[in-house]
């Protein structure tokens, strides 16, 4: 059967939705990609400025509670105006954070350029491209969402092990420079081809009329933030999304570090961060067909029981070969976690303030993201160990699986 456009006309033989994905894919590569090797960057910066891990990790959670913040205002602008000019501002502020920290020498530098800078930078990573995605999508919507995220998994990849070899050949402010210069060019290009919906080309959604009958897939259909935020379901998510990014941010920041205190050479721990970022790329695309498939709560709830017994398993991991286990188990459930989220969202509440509502969560989230990287760096100061910091990740992991089993579809009525 032949598709076709809002005119009537013949759809091109290439979906342009798919190059929305194609984009979202390489601007997540980037953006997350590098943002998640500060970690490599922790050890060298200590030696270099003797400052405590929980003083250097509150950089980490400045720029969460930064990127999180103005996630909501870039899901608002999105929704309005669309992800083009969005990813350009974004793009060059990620850019810019970054060649500033080739020259950081005190601690407001730090937390300026790093927390401010590349926080505003990172804002619209996730938001704005998955809010797009859900719009450009209605059939495999989880599925294309998990295709944008396996870029934030190759990223992860790829970025820390050429973090660590820029590192080891050069020295640290170089290998900011050369990463702050990769980050501005490749995102402002990127951003480029992205377009708000499918009616700025005179099409209509992937699998619109397919799938739902409701008018929650509709462009303007659904929740507005107001009426979302009285809703059981909303409120819950932001809780469960807070705790989820609790313990990943404790994980991404604190991993490296905990493995060369181990003994484990910086290289080879950066293959550890390297392989979360890898096995989450099977997490993501998994997950988001299991999300189309059985509904983004029962996904939630695999990933919960996935991440408890990996976060299980790190309390007794003291070799190599046990924490590379431990990040292929985690790296699954992690991918998983952060793909659910934004098709769930338009599941439960459409799409007509998608990107505020998600954005809003999404903020939620830094909020735990926040206190959890801080936290393990200060436990780890007063304590000498990591222990109780990754214990506190399992009862957190735990909650989240209380939560999602307690997630139900919104009512009829919207208050």
């Amino acid at each position: 059967m032949g598709e076709f456009n809002l005119t009537g006309d013949r759809k091109p033989k290439i979906f342009y939705g798919y190059i929305i994905v194609l984009a979202g894919f390489c601007i997540g590569l980037v953006i997350w990609g590098i943002f998640n090797t500060f970690g490599v960057f922790f050890n060298p910066l200590l030696d270099e400025f003797g400052w405590t891990r929980a003083t250097l990790s509150t950089a980490a959670s400045l720029a969460s509670l930064i990127f999180g913040f103005f996630g909501i205002i870039v899901g608002r602008l999105n929704d309005r105006i669309g992800p083009r000019l969005i990813m350009v501002g974004c793009g060059v502020l990620f850019g810019l954070g970054y060649l500033l920290m080739s020259q950081v020498n005190t601690v407001w530098q730090l937390y300026l350029f790093f927390g401010v800078i590349v926080g505003l930078g990172t804002s619209g990573g996730d938001v704005v491209l998955l809010s797009t995605v859900a719009r450009w999508f209605v059939k495999r919507r989880g599925m294309m969402s998990g295709i944008v995220k396996v870029g934030t998994g190759l990223g992860m990849l790829i970025m820390p092990l050429v973090a660590s070899w820029l590192i080891s050949s050069h020295d640290w402010r170089v290998a900011y420079i050369i990463i702050g210069i990769v980050a501005l060019v490749s995102v402002v290009s990127a951003a480029q081809f992205l377009k708000r919906d499918p009616a700025q080309k005179g099409l209509s959604p992937y699998g619109a009329g397919e799938t739902d009958a409701s008018n929650l897939n509709s462009a303007e259909g659904g929740f507005s933030l107001r009426e979302a935020i009285h809703n059981r379901p909303f409120q819950i998510l932001c809780a469960l999304y807070a705790l989820v990014l609790f313990s990943a941010n404790t994980i991404l920041v604190h991993i490296v570090p905990h493995a060369i205190d181990l003994g484990i050479a910086p290289a080879s721990a950066a293959r550890i961060l390297a392989t979360i970022g890898g096995v989450s790329m099977a997490g993501r695309i998994v997950m988001g067909s299991v999300s189309d498939r059985v509904g983004g709560r029962k996904a939630m709830i695999i990933c919960s029981i996935v991440a408890i017994g990996s976060l299980v398993w790190l309390q007794s991991a003291t070799e190599l070969w046990m924490l590379y286990l431990f990040a292929v188990i985690y790296g699954f459930a992690h991918g998983g976690f952060f793909t659910i989220p934004s098709p769930l969202v338009a599941e439960l509440f459409g799409l007509s303030s998608h990107g505020a509502i998600f954005g809003t969560i999404f903020f939620a989230g830094t909020i735990g993201g926040a206190i959890g990287s801080p936290l393990a760096g200060y436990i780890f100061d007063v304590t000498g160990s990591y222990q109780l910091a990754f214990l506190i990740c399992v009862v957190a992991s735990v909650v989240v699986f209380i939560l999602a089993l307690l997630l139900r579809p919104v009512g009829k009525e919207r208050r």
